[in-house]
């Protein structure tokens, strides 16, 4: 069993804390064993391994809380129009160019890539909800593997939809209880899974049912996109007189074990209907802006008490830039500089995304939680990094190639800012060869 302390100039426990300057933590096996000062520490553990990061913050690894890890093979792809709104995207452009042509040859490839430039980024554990109809059954087994070999933690779930037919349909629900239960007995395994469905335009009152049903069996949440645009209000005010969080409160599913993302496009009252039935939330400030939907009221959830992940929904996975864009845009859209401070979106792209996600023991650096954290270089900021002002430094002048080392459970993934045992190039090209073959069928 390995000792080790750490000892970093300033550590973050908790973004609801104070950063401490001269404190490092005892990691024994995958756990934090012990926080505590540097002489502290030193003096009551002299036969520890010791990790001198000198110049350095230790913090609590990030958590992409949203993530479509095939996203990746539609950047660039050819385009003979632009979609003119999020519908005309779902519609014209993601479904039929992208998610109708994914095969497990292509998903393999972007999760092997995007598993090791999320560890570079400081991220520690994600959630992936992959929606290729036409790839089951079979596809949530190969990324499992993929995952586990990266060491990175992460939750898998097929977004099931009755688009294609209902048949298609239950077929994603299959594949989400299989994965479910194939990777439960393992409590010590990196991968999980939960259930998941598109949305109330995609999928029947039934098939929404089943899954919550299929969820409360396996005791996992349910995800679910919500309100991504304007198109699902208009849908579910048409044809069921409500917007859609209050179609599924009538339905009886909506609670704490519904994990629903994006929710762009809600008023007031689904806002109150959050926090009071406890639904959680993920948030994508940046895909939002890049398909057009809006931009979500986070501050206004989390002031309701909604707990609130991050995620980068494949679109920019560098998360030090989704970490940003939540830290500007709200202010910006409220045209007020105090809205989002960046300890609160710290705690988001942390210990927030972790409980939306439920895992627990993940997300701060405390005794008995899991040893999930990322080493960030500040010896390049101009200014003095200080108690009152790390955060905004580490939101504002970070970026992905500051994380000088990564830990999942307690194993080193990311070294003197490299993802160990990993070929990046060979990654890329591998991809580049898949996106070729998918641009090759929208062509």
């Amino acid at each position: 069993m390995t000792h080790t302390i750490i000892l970093p100039d300033w550590l973050i426990t908790s973004a609801t804390e104070e950063p401490r300057e001269g404190w490092g933590v005892r990691v024994v096996a995958d756990r934090v064993a012990v926080v505590a000062p540097h002489a502290d520490l030193r003096q009551q553990y002299p036969d520890d391994t010791v990790w001198d990061a000198a110049g350095q913050v230790l913090s609590p690894g990030f958590v992409n809380a949203h993530s479509h890890l095939y996203g990746v093979l539609a950047h660039g792809i050819p385009l003979h129009r632009a979609p003119s709104d999020f519908w005309a995207f779902l519609k014209q452009f993601w479904w039929p160019l992208v998610e109708d042509g994914l095969d497990h040859a292509m998903i393999a490839a972007a999760t092997d890539l995007q598993c090791a430039r999320m560890l570079k980024s400081g991220v520690i554990s994600f959630y992936d909800c992959t929606e290729a109809p036409h790839a089951l059954p079979g596809v949530l087994p190969i990324q499992a593997e993929i995952v586990q070999r990266h060491g990175i933690r992460g939750v898998l779930s097929f977004e099931a939809t009755e688009r294609v037919s209902k048949e298609n349909g239950q077929l994603g629900l299959r594949e989400n209880v299989e994965l479910i239960e194939s990777v439960k007995a393992d409590e010590a395994g990196l991968v999980s899974g939960l259930m998941c469905f598109h949305t109330t335009f995609t999928c029947s009152a039934d098939f929404i049912r089943q899954a919550f049903e299929l969820g409360q069996a396996h005791g996992v949440p349910v995800h679910m996109h919500c309100a991504e645009g304007t198109h699902e209000p208009d849908y579910t005010l048409k044809h069921f007189g409500q917007r859609p969080l209050l179609y599924y409160d009538s339905l009886g599913v909506a609670g704490p074990d519904m994990l629903a993302s994006q929710c762009v496009q809600i008023d007031q009252a689904e806002i109150e209907l959050m926090a009071e039935r406890g639904i959680r939330m993920t948030h994508m400030p940046l895909s939002n802006c890049e398909v057009g939907g809006g931009i979500a009221p986070v501050p206004q959830l989390a002031d309701a008490g909604v707990t609130v992940g991050l995620g980068s929904d494949g679109y920019i996975d560098n998360f030090f830039e989704v970490v940003r864009g939540a830290f500007l845009i709200h202010k910006a859209n409220h045209r007020d500089p105090r809205v989002m401070p960046a300890d609160q979106v710290w705690f988001h792209a942390t210990e927030g995304g972790a409980q939306a996600l439920g895992l627990n023991g993940v997300g701060r650096l405390a005794r008995g939680w899991k040893a999930d954290m990322q080493l960030i270089d500040l010896t390049t900021l101009p200014t003095p990094p200080t108690a009152h002002n790390l955060y905004e430094q580490l939101v504002l002048y970070r970026n992905d190639h500051d994380v000088r080392a990564v830990l999942v459970n307690g194993a080193v993934r990311v070294q003197s800012s490299e993802v160990i045992g990993t070929d990046m190039a060979q990654l890329i090209a591998r991809t580049r060869e898949q996106a070729r073959r998918l641009w090759a069928k929208a062509e």
